[in-house]
């Protein structure tokens, strides 16, 4: 079978037509990877508004150093926000205050550190 979303073979190996199924599955699987995450606008968060941060050391308006916020919502909930600048989408990652403890105390343990 070839791999996710290519045409499929039958046992003997000639090609077999998509039917219904696959596409219904190929649909769940889209959707199951984007479902269940927070955007900035569904949180009422201006991005435009806040205080961003970029590494030290990076040129002012360079393109493609990533940049986080920390943002504080109505419900009293700590959200922390993440964006590359110069990105032509303006996609801003949204994580909650646990996701990115647990992201910085991965960090700190090594677990992301480069092979030598």
């Amino acid at each position: 079978m070839s791999d996710y979303g290519g045409a499929k073979a039958s046992q003997d190996g000639t090609p077999r037509s998509e039917d219904a199924g696959d596409r219904d599955l190929r649909a769940a699987y889209r959707a199951s990877a984007v479902t269940g995450k927070p955007t900035a606008e569904s949180l009422g968060i201006d991005v435009d508004g806040l205080s961003w941060r970029r590494p030290g050391g990076t040129a002012p308006g360079g393109e493609g150093v990533m940049e986080v916020a920390i943002a504080h919502t109505d419900d009293g909930a700590t959200w922390v926000l993440l964006r590359v600048t110069g990105d032509p989408a303006s996609r801003v990652l949204v994580y909650d205050q646990h996701e990115w403890e647990c992201f910085l105390d991965g960090v700190r343990n090594g677990e992301f550190d480069l092979p030598n």
